[in-house]
């Protein structure tokens, strides 16, 4: 099953279950798209190719990569939002089990890295962040996703569980607070993969300290809450 220009595909392939051949050829190119993507905007920068090099560079048409992505941020972003519909898909079948609707969305997105995350994955994630810090259009395009597929996710929740509809105010203020902790804790993984910090310095970045930085963040949400302001001492 496909989502209809959000820029990605089923996540099927990535639960071990056999496609057919066709779509498994469909995927070989999307994939082969992503990855010619981020190695010449990495090289050359991200206004430095144009679709017609990209498209040259692995020997397919203009009509061909628009029939998987929207624009160049879209393939750019590719892999980060095929993370999000991923989480939407998990959300279709979670259970609460007592959990609030925060902490329910927080272990259905670990889910989603759990489920996603491997060494090419992780690789295409870093490229993507790195390219994303230093271009105004992707930042911009992947507000916009988040956007989208947050109210979807919201949906599929309030569908299943008897709460307000997606655009309840506390509903969307949990989806917002998802996403922000995911940025932080993608940056601070970022951060760390880049400066060879921490105690995994040297060695590849991995799902789990991703995983642990997005966990750490979701967790800092309540103490920001309640953050308060001391004055500064004078006292020398």
């Amino acid at each position: 099953m496909s989502r209809t220009r959000l820029g990605t595909v089923s996540t099927v392939a990535n639960s071990g279950e056999r496609l057919p051949l066709r779509e498994r050829k469909k995927q070989r190119t999307r994939q082969s798209l992503i990855d010619a993507a981020l190695d010449l905007f990495t090289e050359r920068g991200f206004d430095g190719v144009t679709l017609d090099e990209l498209c040259d560079s692995v020997e397919v048409s203009k009509r061909t990569f628009f029939r998987y992505f929207t624009s160049k941020e879209d393939v750019a972003m590719a892999s980060i939002y095929d993370l999000w519909m991923r989480f939407v898909d998990e959300l279709g079948t979670v259970e609460a089990q007592g959990r609030t609707i925060l902490e329910m969305m927080r272990d259905a997105l670990l889910a989603s890295l759990e489920g996603m995350a491997d060494e090419d994955w992780l690789r295409r994630v870093l490229l993507t962040e790195r390219l994303g810090a230093a271009n105004t259009s992707m930042a911009a395009h992947c507000l916009e996703f988040c956007e989208r597929t947050m109210r979807l996710a919201l949906k599929v929740v309030a569908d299943r569980f008897d709460l307000p509809g997606p655009d309840d105010l506390r509903l969307r203020l949990a989806g917002d607070m998802l996403v922000s902790a995911f940025r932080h804790g993608m940056s601070d993984w970022t951060a760390q993969a880049q400066d060879g910090a921490g105690p995994h310095a040297g060695k590849r970045p991995a799902e789990r300290d991703l995983a642990a930085h997005v966990l750490d963040a979701v967790a800092a949400l309540n103490s920001s809450l309640t953050l308060s302001a001391p004055l500064r001492s004078t006292a020398h």
